[in-house]
């Protein structure tokens, strides 16, 4: 039946119960009405009322869920589906817009592949051109002020060596951000020796405690997967080191039967709620990259989890 026809139907109910009521109920309108007279047709008129959105409310209930669920749904949480029911008018909307929600989550997945690799491939631009620009012409003048500082007597020789350790320091910390931007261990040793160096300098920089429990026999994963895990790994340890307030950390990664998972767990100040920033919505971009679930819990004084599940077996997007 029909959206137009079910309406229409549950308001003949209600007026058909109406004139029912007034043709053979014993009760008569006079001329000029009387009081008690009115009052009745004001009580049958806000029971007819009543019943009419009583009825109207069943029908359109598939309505209102469809609202909610538009009103709700979040790509970077995918299969969020209605039940479609019967075959109706109400129905066929309802599959539209399944339908509709699994071409926008396809193309969301598609999207985010192309602009996370496009990153990626900047991510390498610029550590190359940091590694062999800039750490080239400083390591350049670290050698010059070395030199200069040698020929150099007395104060200025003090003061030669002073830039000598600013700039050591300087060169340093390109290093540390050419490891950040292109992963070199996780390329070149694979994904346990990219996560032991990854969380080695995150201790050291950040000055938290941090705790490693790898298994040892994980299966063979390919270059994307160990690259997500990574990411996710690396955001969510500075998520803790930012925001946590944390002392400690423990990442993570285990084989249960036909997934792999990663954890990284803080003792901070948990929120209560995941706040849903940047860095959170950007892991989740991630995790539909490689068809993984991320759950991210927040719960004082229990810290923050985040907990990226990722199926063997996994369907490509």
């Amino acid at each position: 039946m029909s959206l137009f026809w079910r309406i229409f139907a549950l308001n003949a109910v209600v007026l058909g119960g109406a004139t029912a009521l007034l043709l053979w109920a014993p009760v008569t309108v006079s001329v000029p009405v009387v009081l008690t007279e009115a009052v009745i047709l004001v009580a049958g008129l806000v029971v007819m009322l009543v019943a009419n959105a009583a009825l109207l409310r069943i029908g359109l209930a598939p309505l209102d869920r469809l609202t909610r669920l538009m009103t709700t749904v979040d790509l970077l949480r995918p299969g969020q589906r209605l039940p479609e029911g019967r075959r109706s008018e109400t129905a066929e909307l309802i599959r539209t817009f399944n339908a509709m929600l699994g071409r926008l989550e396809h193309e969301r997945v598609t999207s985010s592949a192309r602009i996370l690799l496009a990153q990626e491939a900047e991510r390498r631009r610029i550590a190359q051109e940091l590694h062999d620009e800039v750490g080239q012409s400083m390591t350049a003048i670290l050698l010059s002020l070395k030199r200069a500082a040698d020929e150099a007597d007395g104060p200025l020789r003090d003061e030669l060596q002073q830039a000598q350790e600013i700039t050591r320091g300087s060169l340093d910390e390109v290093r540390r951000l050419v490891r950040r931007l292109r992963p070199g261990v996780l390329e070149d040793l694979g994904l346990i020796s990219g996560l032991t160096s990854l969380t080695t300098e995150f201790a050291t920089h950040a000055g938290l405690r941090v705790l490693r429990r790898f298994d040892t026999d994980l299966p063979v994963l390919d270059a994307e997967t160990e690259l997500v895990l990574y990411r996710v790994a690396q955001e969510a340890l500075t998520n803790a080191a930012r925001h946590a307030e944390a002392g400690q950390v423990e990442v993570s990664l285990h084989h249960t039967d036909g997934a792999v998972v990663l954890s990284v767990v803080d003792d901070g100040r948990g929120t209560g709620i995941a706040r849903e920033g940047a860095g959170i919505r950007g892991m989740r971009e991630r995790a539909l990259l490689i068809g993984a679930t991320l759950d991210v819990t927040s719960q004082p004084p229990a810290g923050t989890q985040v907990r990226l599940t990722v199926p063997l077996l996994r369907k490509q997007p």
